[in-house]
């Protein structure tokens, strides 16, 4: 039988040429390979090049004061949670009620003060593309809104054991926030919060089960908290998509929205939650039950900013509808 390579072993030229095809062929591969690696390497480059302007044109120095501003808020608002295990461990839950009270005051106050801040940002919007910058701006407010709770979680527990000598102190102050502010807000008073500082631990769930968590109180806080994280926003976002005798109006309806959520926490929150403290104050029922209605209200109000997220526009719409309506 004839071998095939036997006109290649006759011819070395031949062979010399199938060679050097070999090698063009293999350089050509390695060079496609080389230029098409580069091109993606190009196009990752371009696209960060092209996020990162648009990120730096979204993050003005106004977005960012008023980011720094809802960071601190939202944590407060969490932190604020923790103050009726505070008085549950001290024994003096009346106390810790009103503490309780004066941060959600603030809170409150604070967000008013945030409402003209964000209005502003419309002012300096292009007027190219201009609600889709709008909205990307606010998006990114809802979003640090959900890292404030993250880190009023993370803060917890060191809060809880502030708390508790707050509680303690505003009892032997007779009551005085005045003098608790002064003895607190001060080197000393800073030098004792880091000694009270805590990490959150797997160990605080323990004993928390499906059956201790209250379900419905879980279900409605995060409706409300959605409420309130989009609410102030969807209103002046709606004053952009109404005509301009309306904007007024979709502005003014961010005081119904926010009143609306407030009067749902106040029917359905803050009572199960006083009853819960005087019954766990009273031996009635077990501290673990405090503990879950706090991890519920912690957990569900995180969930809410994120909720708050999907509802955004559409609640922006129903404000522009409802702006006209009346």
């Amino acid at each position: 039988m004839r071998n095939p390579y036997e006109s290649v072993r006759a011819n070395p030229l031949q062979l010399v040429k199938a060679k050097n095809r070999q090698d063009d062929s293999s350089n050509e591969e390695i060079q496609n390979d080389m230029v098409g690696k580069l091109m993606k390497k190009l196009f990752t480059v371009r696209i960060i090049l092209f996020m990162r302007g648009i990120f730096m044109e979204l993050i003005t120095s106004k977005v960012m004061i008023i980011s720094s501003f809802l960071l601190v808020i939202t944590m407060i608002e969490t932190l604020a949670y923790s103050t009726r295990i505070s008085g549950a461990r001290v024994k003096l839950i009346a106390t810790a009620i009103s503490l309780f009270s004066t941060l959600v005051v603030v809170s409150r106050l604070s967000t008013t003060i945030q409402q003209p801040l964000t209005a502003k940002l419309i002012a300096e919007a292009p007027d190219i593309n201009r609600l889709h910058f709008i909205e990307e701006q606010y998006r990114i407010l809802m979003g640090l809104t959900s890292i404030g709770v993250l880190l009023g979680i993370f803060l917890f527990p060191t809060f809880i054991n502030v708390f508790s000598r707050a509680i303690v102190q505003l009892s032997n102050e007779r009551g005085s926030m005045i003098t608790l502010f002064f003895k607190f807000f001060n080197i000393e008073g800073f030098k004792k919060v880091l000694k009270c500082f805590r990490l959150p631990r797997f160990t605080y769930l323990k004993g928390i089960t499906l059956k201790t968590i209250p379900k419905r109180l879980f279900v409605i806080n995060i409706i409300i908290s959605a409420i309130f994280t989009t609410g102030v926003l969807s209103s002046i976002y709606a004053s952009l998509l109404v005509p301009k005798d309306y904007a007024q109006a979709a502005l003014m309806s961010s005081g119904i929205i926010n009143g609306i959520a407030t009067i749902l926490l106040t029917l359905f929150i803050d009572p199960k939650a006083s009853v819960l403290a005087d019954r766990v104050m009273k031996n009635q029922i077990d501290y673990i039950y405090l503990k879950s209605y706090t991890l519920t209200m912690v957990s569900s109000k995180f969930l809410g900013t994120i909720v708050a997220q999907f509802l955004f526009i559409p609640a922006a719409y129903y404000v522009a509808w409802f702006a006209k309506w009346i």
